[in-house]
């Protein structure tokens, strides 16, 4: 017989229906004769025939016409939502919001996970929704091993070894839940990612989880029923333990759950309404469901590849502002980086070369300005290659270390069959991607400073020989004012934000667990830095493009007007004072989906495989300030 699940207030119900053929009113009234004889008072609804309510889907919130049939609208375990004329939606009930990341659609491909092999690059696809995934024969192995020992201990020393969490408990409040009121939930991409992660870390087969109860999270996460997390509440030792006790709670059929086809709803309901059945926990599978980094390294691999796809970008940006204010090419010269030879600012360098003015990319800009008595540009654009250079080294440096945790074995205590034994330590404390994560913000934080130096550059007529604010009518206009001061206002938040939270640590457990790292506090500030490192750098794009409309009909490099059009396809230029939020988004979305680094890189791809010959020594002619023999400027190539 169908069945539909409805959320009333503060109630889900689930209401049979043997006809079909019934109307939406019909499923309204009979969800509500349920919950009013649930109630002492009724639910304080005085007469059913005189009560006005609305349904609506749970997923989306789409309205459905009362005198709809079901099953023309329906589908059997839909979720559904009543709102009573007069309430306001309930504070229990929250929206199915997936981000803008988020793939609903199930997929088809899969990720064999191991436990050794993940990579930050997997598991920003995992969280949206890009692949399933599934165990290797060898993960499967190592777990059936594991797990072997435990039940041996169990079953056979039990009254005489005393092994933490396996023939004890493991803490008087094991069971206690930190109140939803802590945070708002983890999206359905970073829940998906945690989910994830969390089966990598038990496939190593050194958790003592069993090869069912494995099986059973592989099933959730590929039918994409997702626990609800609240985002604070974690210091990060032992591990990430509140997160993972609500990630397991949701694989326990308690609490709630998220997927695309309920919204949020019960846990119970959402695995029913999927063929799937709540976990039962067997000795030690409690720790190592909740014992680990996980929430700090899932989110900390969002943040460090956003930060490695804006800072490549941040090159790109810079390239095509210089180029505006008419700057030179000289800072860039390779002999001068090999001097200096830090791998970030060399390819940073290159890539300037690659995209600015050259023999084989000429400049109607450059030219126009090439016999001028200007000597070097201001820091931020000839320093880009040392500023921009060291965040690339920086972004490396976290990107190894998270890629190391995504791998490891950090719950607690470890078990190794080969041994025949468990040994408890310390890896869940998440010293490692805490102290890394406040580096990466620190690191690409100063994207974001130099890039907004740029963008007063660009606005300032006295140093742009542009426009004031790049806008015809000033004062009749603002232009870029506003933008600018977006910017800034967003650089002077980081500051704040790159204040290094492992600096910290309270105790915690009655002192049992007396150090902690404050990682996921770490992880949340680095997402928010980069986010505002991508907003700052869209403004600054958004104002390089509108620079290059005061210099037409003269036309910059190849790859870089084919930036500027991938721009305009979003975003006209600024003619007369309009709101400007809808561009910077429109920006800012070019820049999560790589779309302007996927227009250059072939560019600076071609440059280097065709256009760099073998390296020579540094001769002292380099340095000449002798003005070429040439009228045409040689970029040097390494």
């Amino acid at each position: 017989m169908p069945r539909f699940t409805v959320h009333i207030r503060d109630e889900w119900l689930a209401v049979p229906c043997r006809d079909t053929t019934n109307t939406i009113r019909w499923l309204g009234h009979e969800a509500l004769k349920r919950y009013m004889k649930n109630k002492p008072d009724d639910g304080g609804i005085k007469a059913l025939k005189d009560t006005r309510f609305v349904v609506r889907r749970c997923q989306g919130l789409g309205l459905l016409d009362a005198d709809d049939t079901i099953e023309d609208v329906l589908e059997d375990n839909d979720f559904v939502e009543i709102a009573i004329d007069g309430d306001t939606m309930s504070p229990d009930f929250i929206p199915c919001e997936p981000g803008p990341l988020c793939n609903t659609a199930l997929p088809v491909q899969y990720i064999s996970l191991d436990g050794n092999s993940l990579t930050s690059t997997d598991l920003v696809n995992l969280g949206k929704g890009l692949y399933k995934i599934k165990l290797t024969l060898e993960a499967e192995r190592k777990v059936v091993q594991s797990r072997e020992l435990l039940d041996t201990i169990n079953k056979m020393l039990s009254m005489l070894t005393i092994v933490y969490g396996i023939t004890t408990g493991f803490g008087k409040f094991a069971r206690t839940v930190i109140p939803v009121s802590v945070g708002n939930p983890l999206s359905p991409e970073r829940t998906r990612m945690l989910l994830a992660l969390r089966i990598n870390v038990l496939a190593k087969g050194h958790s003592g989880i069993s090869l069912e109860t494995l099986h059973a999270m592989i099933q959730a996460f590929n039918a994409s029923c997702l626990s609800f997390v609240p985002e604070k509440g974690t210091v990060g030792a032992s591990g990430d333990l509140a997160p993972l006790s609500h990630l397991a709670l949701g694989l326990m059929g308690e609490g709630r759950m998220w997927s695309p086809k309920s919204g949020w709803a019960d846990a119970k309901y959402v695995l029913e309404a999927h063929g799937l059945k709540p976990i039962s926990l067997r000795p030690k599978e409690g720790l190592a469901l909740i014992n680990g980094t996980q929430m700090i390294t899932s989110l900390g691999a969002e943040a460090v590849e956003r930060a490695q796809a804006i800072a490549r970008q941040a090159d790109i940006i810079a390239a095509l502002t210089l180029e505006v204010l008419k700057g030179t090419t000289k800072a860039f010269d390779s002999d001068i980086h090999a001097l200096r030879p830090h791998p970030g600012q060399i390819e940073v360098a290159l890539r300037f070369r690659s995209l600015l003015d050259s023999d084989h990319h000429p400049s109607q800009i450059a030219e126009s300005h090439r016999f001028c008595d200007r000597v070097q540009d201001a820091y931020t654009m000839r320093c880009c290659p040392q500023v921009h250079g060291v965040t690339n080294d920086t972004i490396n440096f976290v990107q190894n270390i998270i890629n190391t945790e995504i791998n490891s074995a950090t719950d607690n205590p470890m078990v190794f069959a080969e041994r025949g034994e468990t040994i408890s330590g310390g890896n869940f404390h998440g010293e490692y991607p805490a102290k890394a994560l406040d580096f990466l913000a620190i690191a690409v934080h100063e994207l974001a400073s130099i890039s907004e130096r740029r963008t007063e550059r660009l606005c300032n007529p006295s140093l742009s020989e542009l426009p004031a604010f790049l806008v015809n009518e000033g004062g009749l206009n603002s232009g870029f004012m506003i933008a600018h001061c977006t910017a800034a206002a967003l650089v002077s938040e980081n500051k704040v934000l790159c204040h290094p939270s492992s600096v910290d640590s309270l105790s915690t457990s009655a002192a049992t667990e007396d150090h902690v790292s404050m990682g996921g506090w770490a992880a949340r500030k680095a997402l928010r830095v980069v986010e505002h490192v991508e907003q700052v750098l869209a403004i600054e794009l958004l104002a390089a493009c509108q620079g290059i409309e005061f210099l037409r009909p003269l036309r910059t490099t190849t790859p870089l007007e084919k930036v500027y059009e991938l721009v305009r396809s979003v975003v006209k230029p600024w003619i007369k004072d309009r709101f400007m939020s809808p561009d910077i988004e429109a920006v800012h979305r070019l820049l999560l989906d790589q779309k302007v680094w996927n227009v250059a890189k072939p560019y600076i791809d071609k440059y280097q495989t065709e256009y760099i010959p073998e390296s020579r020594p540094v001769s002292p002619t380099a340095f000449s300030l002798e003005p070429p023999a040439s009228p045409r400027k040689r970029v040097r190539l390494e």
